[in-house]
């Protein structure tokens, strides 16, 4: 009976061990940049975290990661597409997600809305959680 106990209580201290080191994967990797603006990266986790600027993670809120878990989701579907620059934009972004690499300019949002989505959530979250100004 005491080795069954020991073998039960290791197999506990095993399987309780396993979540130790499960990391949760980047939902996207987002740049902003633009004439005259100091580009701006966030790097949002599905663990519910923001990187700002290559800094230490921040928590983000939950409204934030359903944002953030919705726009991967969509955004993954833009991988293949391309989008011309226009003299309208301003700013450029490139995304990075699961199945793949894109950019586009803030003008292409009109046409597209998960686009306008994104723009939305970069101004959003680098007022909070990063306290950076647009």
């Amino acid at each position: 009976m005491k080795g069954w106990l020991a073998l039960v209580a290791a197999a506990g201290l095993v399987l309780g061990g396993c979540g130790l080191n499960v990391q949760s994967p980047d939902l996207f990797k987002v740049t902003r940049s633009g004439a005259g603006v100091r580009p701006l990266t966030l790097l949002v986790n599905d663990a519910g975290t923001i990187s700002c600027d290559g800094g230490k993670a921040k928590p983000i809120s939950d409204p934030q990661l359903l944002q953030a878990r919705d726009l991967a989701n969509n955004l993954n579907q833009d991988v293949k597409l391309r989008f011309a620059r226009s003299a309208r934009s301003v700013f450029t972004y490139a995304v990075q997600v699961p199945k793949g690499t894109f950019s586009f300019p803030d003008t292409a949002a009109s046409a597209r809305k998960e686009l306008s989505q994104l723009e939305l959530f970069v101004l959003q979250a680098a007022a909070n959680p990063c306290g950076i100004g647009s």
